[in-house]
C-alpha cells in the first residue's frame, strides 16, 4: 500500500473510533475560537437619518467651519462686537504744596541789569549759628539730605558699602575728603576764572584740576555778566538758607549756575538727582533775599568731568524751575515735618 493511502485509511479508523466513544470531537481540520460579546456602541441609537444631512455637510467640506474667523461671526451674531477698552492706569494726583510761596517775589523792587552791574560781583559769606533765629535755619543741602527718597537713599547706601568694602573704613573717609577738597578747589578756580573774564587778573592753574578746566572751557565763553560768587542767600519767608555758586548771564538768560564734577557722564538732567531741586531754591531764595537786587527765572547745572571731555550743560528755563519750584516746597513741607514730630516726642 502506497503511504498516502496508508495515512487516509488511519485517519478514517480515528474519526470512527471517537464517534463511536462519543468523545468530542476536538480534532478538525479547522479551529473554532469562542465567540466575544459585542461591544455596545451609543452610536447606534443615534438617529441617522435625521443627522444625515449634518454629517454629510461637515465630510463634505474641504475646510471645517470652525474657523477663527467664523467662530469670530458666531459671537458677533450671539454676542455683539468686542470693545476693547484700554486698561485703567489710576496715576496719582500730583500734590501741591499747601503753603505755596510764588518763585519770584512780586513785592520786590528789581533794578534793570545793566544798572546792577558792580566792580566786583555780591560774595556774602554764610551767618554763623549765633547770628541765626534760634541757631535753626537749615540749609538746602540739609533738608534735600533729609528727605530724600528712599530709591534714592538705597542706591547711596548701596553705593557707599561697596566703597567701604573695596577701600575700608578709613580709605573711604580719607576718599570722600578728597573729593571735597577737590570740589572746593574746582569751584575757587572757576572763580578766579570768571573774574579774569571781567579783567581781574588770574592765578595759577593748580594740579589735579587740569582735566575738569579743560572740560568745562567751552560754557565759560557763553558765560557774561557775573552777578554773584559763592554767595549766601536766604528766604526771608520760608526760612531757609544756601550757598549758591554763581549767578551770571548764559547766552543772554540770567541764571544761577551750578558746578558739578563727575566721573561718570550725566547727559540728562535726570542723571543729577536732587540738583534741580537745589537750584530751584537757590532760584527762590534770591527773589526773596534783600541784599540781591534783582531776580532770577532761570538755572543751569554745570557737569564737568576729569578726563575733559566736554561738560553737560542742562538749562532750565522757567516753566522747568517752577516745577521743581513746587517739589522743593513740598520736601522743605516735609523737612519741617519731620522735626516737628522730633520735637514732640
Amino acid at each position: 500500500m502506497k503511504p498516502l493511502q496508508q495515512i487516509h485509511v488511519t485517519y478514517s479508523r480515528v474519526i470512527r473510533d471517537v464517534q463511536q466513544a462519543n468523545l468530542p470531537a476536538f480534532l478538525s481540520t479547522s479551529c473554532n475560537r469562542p465567540s466575544r460579546k459585542k461591544k455596545h456602541n451609543g452610536y447606534d441609537e443615534v438617529n441617522q437619518t435625521k443627522y444625515e444631512r449634518l454629517v454629510r455637510t461637515v465630510t463634505a467640506s474641504r475646510v471645517s467651519p470652525q474657523t477663527p474667523d467664523r467662530l469670530f461671526e458666531e459671537d458677533n451674531v450671539l454676542f455683539g462686537k468686542v470693545v476693547k477698552s484700554k486698561t485703567v492706569t489710576q496715576t496719582p494726583e500730583p500734590k501741591t504744596p499747601q503753603n505755596w510761596v510764588p518763585l519770584t517775589n512780586p513785592d520786590k523792587v528789581s533794578l534793570p541789569l545793566e544798572k546792577t552791574d558792580f566792580d566786583l560781583p555780591i560774595k556774602i559769606s554764610l551767618p554763623a549759628r549765633t547770628h541765626m533765629p534760634n541757631g535753626k535755619i537749615p540749609s538746602v543741602t540739609r533738608i534735600l539730605q533729609q528727605t530724600m527718597p528712599m530709591e534714592q537713599a538705597f542706591y547711596l547706601e548701596r553705593w557707599k558699602q561697596r566703597m567701604i568694602m573695596e577701600l575700608g573704613e578709613q580709605g573711604f573717609s580719607e576718599y570722600t575728603a578728597a573729593l571735597f577738597s577737590q570740589g572746593k578747589q574746582f569751584h575757587t578756580q572757576l572763580e578766579d576764572l570768571l573774574l579774569s573774564l571781567d579783567g581781574h587778573g588770574k592765578k595759577e592753574e593748580p594740579e589735579g584740576l587740569t582735566g575738569y578746566l579743560t572740560s568745562v572751557q567751552h560754557v565759560l565763553t557763553d558765560i557774561v555778566g557775573v552777578k554773584s560768587l559763592e554767595s549766601a542767600v536766604q528766604h526771608s519767608q520760608l526760612q531757609y538758607l544756601g550757598l549758591v555758586d554763581c549767578v551770571a548771564e548764559y547766552r543772554q538768560k540770567l541764571c544761577v549756575i551750578d558746578w558739578k564734577t563727575s566721573e561718570k557722564p550725566k547727559p540728562y538732567l535726570r542723571n543729577t538727582y536732587d540738583n534741580p531741586l537745589q537750584i530751584a531754591a537757590y532760584i527762590g531764595a534770591i527773589n526773596h533775599d534783600n541784599n540781591y537786587h534783582f531776580q532770577v527765572n532761570c538755572g543751569l547745572i554745570v557737569v564737568t568731568y576729569k578726563d575733559g571731555s566736554p561738560a553737560h550743560t542742562h538749562f532750565m528755563d522757567t516753566d522747568l524751575c517752577l516745577h521743581f519750584w513746587n517739589k522743593w516746597l513740598l520736601r522743605l513741607e516735609e523737612y519741617k515735618k519731620k522735626k516737628k514730630e522730633e520735637t514732640q516726642q
